[in-house]
């Protein structure tokens, strides 16, 4: 098993979600840069479910306790490593099913692939409660980036929760003045939130969940970032994005929808733009030949509907072989789309800086 990623940076994340402690471990960050500790909190306390009222019940402090790395206010270049420890936890609710495959779940393809000793407490290392340590590495790459690219901005909306939309939208020069009017829902139409809430509210009611869309972008990017073929922007995000669990879809730019129009419509034409060179469009999310090219870096990424259910589902007990079902019990999410966005702009930090280091 692999648990790490990255060229120039490394990204090692470790624990399991009903184990003592998750994190993370990034490798060759710069020494002497400076980290807000306090900005790091507020983007963990983004990811987390406390005064979200329909995400999980399950309420943790996340709290990262950085070990090493980190000296007298700055990095020292060593390993950084940060622990955040798991406090509310309730392993029951896993161990009266633990032969039953849930639906959805990494249960099977995890009992394939483990043997049967995975944890499967919550999931274990498939739990999304692994996006934590990735908000603690993306936050940390947030203020390395900053002292490179001071104008460089990493931001995200919601797109769609089930079948409400809001508008798609590729703007050239719009994101860098975008301000949401409910940055903890950010979307172009404001007035589509009450639909989106009562979306996921009756897909909970229904013991069911939904799924749903974020649009990532970053801005203020210099072009020429990137490689062609094999280590791409868009390959090296992606590998990335699909880190992320419940991912199962990226686009980059009009993505999908260019395969309906020709080449005169989905080309972004050139101008001058004083001593700039831009592009008129953004269809392909400012990225030519793998490599940015000074507009906007626009993507999308879509999550499929939270696989803990509490409806009566048809599986398999790995224990009698033979035939069952499940109604799943414990504490979940109904819509992750709610609490993605911070982990979609992490990954997408982590992944710029180490293309830039």
């Amino acid at each position: 098993m692999s648990s790490n990623w990255g060229n120039r940076l490394k990204l090692s994340v470790f624990g399991e979600s009903h184990g003592a402690a998750i994190g993370a471990v990034i490798d060759g960050l710069p020494s002497g840069i400076p980290l807000d500790l306090a900005a790091i909190a507020q983007e963990m306390d983004r990811r987390s479910s406390r005064g979200k009222a329909l995400a999980t019940p399950r309420k943790e402090a996340d709290e990262v306790e950085i070990v090493s790395g980190f000296f007298e206010g700055r990095t020292t270049g060593t390993p950084l490593a940060g622990i955040i420890r798991n406090g509310n936890t309730q392993s029951r609710d896993y161990s009266r099913t633990k032969d039953k495959m849930r639906p959805g779940h990494a249960d099977y393809s995890g009992w394939l692939r483990y043997g049967g000793y995975q944890d499967y407490r919550g999931g274990g290392h498939f739990s999304g409660r692994l996006t934590a340590p990735m908000v603690f590495a993306g936050a940390v790459a947030r203020q390395v980036l900053a002292a490179t690219y001071p104008r460089a901005r990493i931001g995200s909306r919601i797109v769609a929760i089930g079948p409400v939309w809001d508008e798609k939208h590729l703007p050239s020069e719009a994101y860098p003045d975008m301000a949401f009017e409910d940055e903890t829902f950010p979307l172009y139409n404001g007035d589509l939130k009450t639909a989106m809430l009562e979306e996921i509210s009756q897909a909970r009611a229904a013991q069911d969940s939904v799924g749903g869309i974020i649009e990532g972008f970053v801005t203020g990017l210099p072009g020429g970032m990137g490689n062609p073929l094999f280590e791409s922007v868009e390959s090296s995000l992606s590998a990335l994005l699909f880190a992320i669990p419940a991912v199962k879809g990226v686009e980059f730019g009009t993505g999908f929808d260019m395969t309906g129009m020709r080449g005169s419509q989905a080309n972004d034409s050139f101008f001058m733009d004083g001593d700039a060179v831009r592009t008129r469009t953004n269809h392909n999310g400012g990225i030519n030949g793998g490599i940015t090219n000074g507009m906007p870096l626009v993507f999308r990424v879509a999550f499929k509907p939270t696989p803990s259910i509490a409806q009566e589902q048809e599986t398999v007990d790995m224990a009698r072989r033979e035939d069952t079902v499940i109604a799943i019990q414990g504490r979940h999410d109904p819509c992750i789309v709610l609490r993605a966005a911070p982990v979609v702009e992490a990954v997408t930090a982590l992944c710029i800086l180490d293309l830039s280091l």
